[in-house]
């Protein structure tokens, strides 16, 4: 760690890889961006713990795994446990002279082993200020069970476990907000990423690892339970960012900032628009659209975002 380098751009980034191709992952799923670029920036210093979810899964069928690295799959309630208890041992054997350095300790999880399952066991983790790195990779919803509901789930989605129908618009509330419920245990590093600002995720993953405990809330379009072409989950990430729903934002040194501004800032259908999840809305429940539009204009005032623009970016 005592050479470490802050990475903030592509061509910085080792050409050793730690995650293998040939895995299970769905078509468009970016999960394997972010891991990609993780271990590369901790040129493989790095031990993973994952719960129970897709990423585990689609990695690790017998006899096989897509992990080059040390990789831990456990149960989804205690992955931050086991990660504290990881990074415990390699600190006793670091002070006892048997390693020089201790390797970076990432948990990588869905929003279900996070938002909901798991929390308790990362709030524990963050509390006792653990020097572990939390990676939630949130595809808002329990995609490897089967489409059920989470959490994160946004305000108005289908689910399995959220039908829209005559009594229903989908999940009827807000989804929990992370970045917040981290930034409270008084972590040392906190960061909203999205597949549409790949610099940017660099950078903030970086600073994740050497400012621990840290957390890292990562926006993943998922094709199959979101319903889009899997060709579009970068311009879903981008336009997620682009329409104030998704802001960027960095909390480091008890300050919080935006990372990406919006000079302009587009209406919430364009994000919408492009996925199954939120077709109901368009065809019965305008209202909830009216109401989406609401949450991100209060997120463009709070974070000094732009007004809204008609066209593309």
């Amino acid at each position: 760690m005592s050479k470490f380098k802050l990475i903030s751009t592509i061509k910085e980034l080792p050409i050793e890889e730690g995650f293998s191709p040939g895995h299970g992952l769905c078509a468009g799923c970016t999960i394997p961006t972010i891991i990609r670029m993780v271990t590369k920036i901790a040129k493989g210093n790095i031990i993973v713990v994952s719960p129970t979810g897709c990423l585990e899964v689609s990695t690790s069928v017998y006899p096989t795994t897509a992990w080059k690295i040390p990789w831990i799959h456990v149960a989804f309630e205690n992955a931050a446990a086991v990660a504290s208890g990881v990074k415990s041992a390699f600190s006793v054997l670091k002070r006892k002279g048997m390693i020089v350095d201790d390797p970076f300790v990432v948990v990588i999880g869905g929003d279900g082993g996070t938002a909901d399952i798991g929390i308790q066991a990362m709030s524990g983790m963050f509390e006792r200020q653990d020097k572990v790195t939390y990676i939630c990779y949130d595809n808002e919803a329990y995609m490897n069970t089967g489409i059920q509901r989470s959490g994160a789930t946004p305000y108005g989605a289908w689910t399995t476990t959220t039908p829209f129908g005559v009594k229903s618009i989908g999940k009827a509330v807000l989804k929990k907000d992370l970045f917040s419920i981290a930034i409270a245990h008084k972590v040392k590093y906190a960061a909203t990423v999205s597949i549409g600002y790949v610099n940017d995720m660099l950078k903030k993953l970086s600073k994740a690892l050497i400012n621990t405990p840290s957390f890292i809330h990562y926006l993943q379009p998922c094709p199959t339970g979101w319903r889009f072409d899997p060709a579009l989950s970068v311009k879903i990430g981008k336009l997620a960012v682009q329409t104030g729903l998704w802001p960027l934002l960095e909390y480091e040194n008890g300050k919080v900032k935006v990372t990406v501004s919006l000079t302009k800032r587009l209406p919430v259908t364009e994000y919408l628009k492009h996925q199954g999840r939120f077709k109901h809305l368009f065809k019965k429940y305008p209202q909830i659209i009216e109401e989406l539009q609401s949450h991100a204009d209060e997120l463009a005032e709070e974070y000094g975002f732009s007004p809204l623009v008609s066209t593309p970016i």
